[in-house]
C-alpha cells in the first residue's frame, strides 16, 4: 500500500497525456503573454487592497520591508518553479511537478491545497474589486445597499452581489478560450500599470516625512485571549508578537505574500504555451522582478502620503489621495484598480481550473471534468463548476477571513516544489532541463526555509483551518482518488498482462 501511495508518474507519460485529443489544451501563449499574465495577477490585491491592512495592523511604514521579504522568498521559489515548468510543461503546476518527483499522495495533497488556494484567492480579489467599485459609486453619489455591498461591516445575511457577478462573467470569458483571455488581460494590464505609475509619480509630490515617524512602530503586546489569532511562532516559542515591531514586518510579509502568487499561476499555463522550455522561465522570473519593484515603490509612497494608522482597509490608495485633497486622483485610481483586479481574479480562476483539470485527467477527480470543449478547447466543465462555487464564496465571505488562508496554501506549495527539484535532480538526472535552478540544493533549501518562516508567522487560526481542509482531502483521496487513479489502473493492467498465462495453456 505504501508503495502505491508514492508511485510517481513519469515525465514522459505526463507529456503524452497532453496529446490525447479529448483532453488536449490549445497551445496559443507566447513569452509576452506569460509575462503579461504574471504582471496581471501579481499587481493587484497586494497594492490595491492589502497594503492598507498590513500597514495599519502589522508593520506601519515598514510594510515596504515586508514586500521585500516576501519578494525574496518568492524569488527563491520562482527559480524552482522555472526549472519544473520548463522540464514538465503540463497543466497543473505544483501538482504535476509533485506527481513526477514525490509520488501520488503528495501530488494529491498539493493539488487539493492548490484548489483551495486559487479558489480563496479568486474570492479575495473579487471582494477587493467590489470595494473599489463601491468607492467609485460613492464618488458619483450612488450608494450600494449594505446587504448587497462589501461583506466588511455588512449585516450577517448580506451578499456581495458585485463580487459574485464579476466571478461569473470571468468564468464565461475563460470558457471561450485562452487567447481571448490573453488579449483582454494585455489591455487591462496596460491600464493597471499606468495607474500604478501614476500613484508613484503623483504621490511622491504629496509625501509628508512626518508620516514615516516611526518607520517601524513600537510593538504591541498581545492581549489575553488572542492567542488563537497570534502567529504560530508565538504559540511555539513565546517571543513573536503579531503587531508592529521587527516581528510585525514578518507577520506583514506573511500576509502580503498573497500578492506574489502570480508566477505560481503562470506555471499552470505551461501546457498552453507554444515554447514552454524557453518561455516559462522568462514569464515567471520577469513578471516577479517587475512587480516586486513596483510594490515597494507604491508602499513607500502611500505610507508617506497618509499616516499608517489612518489608512483605509478597502481602498487605501484611493482614500489616501482623498485625504490629501486630490479626489480626481482617487477616482482615477479606483477605476484603474477595479479594472486591474479583474485580471487578477480571472488568472487565479484560470489557475484553479487547470489544476482541477489535470487532477481529473489523472483520475484522482472524476474524469467527467477532464474533457475539453470541442470548439474552444478549454476545460469548460470544471471552469463552470468552480466559477459558480467561487461566486457564492465571494458573496458571503469577508476579505479578512480569506487572505491569510490563501497564503498558507501558496507557501505549502512552494515548500513541496523546492523539495521536488532536489529529488528529481537525483532520480532523473537524464531529463533535459531548458532552465536549471542554480546552486542546487542550496537555493531549494533556502526556499523551503523562507517559506516555512513565513508560514509560522501566520495566525494559528489559519493553521487550524488549513489542517481541516487537508484532513478532508485525505478522506476524499482514500475514498475516491486512490481507487480511480489512472496510474494505479495502468500498473494493475501491466501486472495482469505479465502474469496472465498464454491462451490454451493449462493453468
Amino acid at each position: 500500500m505504501s508503495s502505491s501511495l508514492f508511485r510517481t508518474k513519469r515525465v514522459e507519460q505526463s507529456i503524452l497525456d497532453t496529446e490525447e485529443p479529448e483532453h488536449a489544451l490549445k497551445k496559443s501563449l507566447s513569452a509576452l503573454d506569460l509575462t503579461v499574465f504574471g504582471v496581471g495577477v501579481i499587481i493587484g490585491t497586494g497594492i490595491f487592497v492589502l497594503t492598507g491592512t498590513v500597514a495599519k495592523n502589522n508593520a506601519g511604514p515598514s510594510v515596504a520591508l515586508a514586500f521585500v521579504a516576501s519578494g525574496v522568498a518568492c524569488a527563491l521559489a520562482a527559480l524552482c518553479y522555472a526549472e519544473f515548468a520548463s522540464t514538465v510543461p503540463v497543466a497543473g503546476s505544483a501538482y504535476t511537478f509533485s506527481y513526477a518527483s514525490l509520488g501520488e499522495l503528495p501530488a494529491w495533497i498539493i493539488g487539493w491545497d492548490l484548489v483551495l488556494e486559487f479558489a480563496l484567492g479568486t474570492a479575495v480579489v473579487a471582494v477587493g474589486w467590489s470595494g473599489y467599485i463601491q468607492s467609485l459609486m460613492d464618488n458619483a453619489g450612488w450608494e450600494m445597499p449594505a446587504s448587497l455591498g462589501s461583506r466588511e461591516g455588512a449585516d450577517a445575511f448580506g451578499f456581495d452581489i458585485l463580487a459574485a457577478a464579476l466571478v461569473l462573467v470571468l468564468t464565461f470569458i475563460l470558457v471561450l478560450g485562452m487567447k481571448l483571455s490573453a488579449r483582454i488581460t494585455s489591455l487591462v494590464v496596460a491600464i493597471k500599470v499606468v495607474v500604478v505609475l501614476t500613484v508613484i509619480i503623483a504621490g511622491a509630490f504629496l509625501i509628508d516625512g512626518d508620516n514615516y515617524d516611526p518607520f517601524i512602530p513600537k510593538q504591541k503586546a498581545v492581549e489575553a485571549g488572542e492567542s488563537l489569532q497570534a502567529p504560530l511562532i508565538q504559540l511555539m516559542f513565546g517571543w513573536a508578537p503579531s503587531n508592529f515591531g521587527v516581528m510585525g514586518i514578518f507577520t506583514a510579509a506573511s500576509v502580503v505574500f498573497f500578492a506574489f502568487i502570480g508566477f505560481d499561476v503562470v506555471a499552470t499555463a505551461a501546457e498552453e504555451t507554444k515554447n514552454p522550455q524557453r518561455d516559462m522561465p522568462r514569464g515567471i522570473l520577469g513578471s516577479l522582478l517587475i512587480c516586486t519593484t513596483l510594490y515597494v515603490a507604491v508602499s513607500i509612497v502611500v505610507t508617506g502620503m497618509q499616516h499608517y494608522s489612518r489608512l483605509s482597509v478597502d481602498a487605501p490608495l484611493a482614500d489616501a489621495f482623498k485625504a490629501t485633497g486630490h479626489p480626481w486622483y482617487a477616482g482615477f485610481i479606483s477605476f484603474g484598480a477595479a479594472v486591474g483586479l479583474t485580471t487578477v481574479c480571472m488568472i487565479l480562476l484560470l489557475g484553479q481550473t487547470r489544476v482541477f483539470f489535470a487532477m481529473s485527467r489523472d483520475g484522482l477527480l472524476p474524469r467527467f471534468f477532464s474533457h475539453v470543449h470541442p470548439r474552444f478547447k478549454t476545460p469548460h466543465r470544471p471552469t463552470i463548476l468552480l466559477g459558480v462555487v467561487i461566486a457564492i464564496l465571494a458573496g458571503f465571505t469577508p476579505l479578512t477571513e480569506l487572505a491569510a488562508l490563501v497564503n498558507i496554501g501558496t507557501l505549502f506549495a512552494f515548500v513541496v516544489v523546492a523539495i521536488g527539484v532536489i529529488i528529481l535532480r537525483r532520480t532523473r538526472p537524464d531529463l533535459h532541463r531548458a532552465f536549471r535552478t542554480p546552486w542546487v540544493p542550496v537555493i531549494p533549501i533556502l526556499s523551503v526555509c523562507a517559506s516555512l518562516w513565513l508560514m509560522i508567522n501566520l495566525p494559528a487560526e489559519t493553521w487550524v483551518r488549513f489542517a481541516i481542509w487537508m484532513l478532508v482531502g485525505f478522506v476524499v483521496y482514500f475514498i475516491y482518488g486512490r481507487s480511480h487513479s489512472r496510474l494505479g489502473r495502468h500498473e494493475e493492467t501491466t501486472v495482469g498482462e505479465v502474469t496472465k498465462p498464454p491462451r490454451g495453456d493449462t493453468p
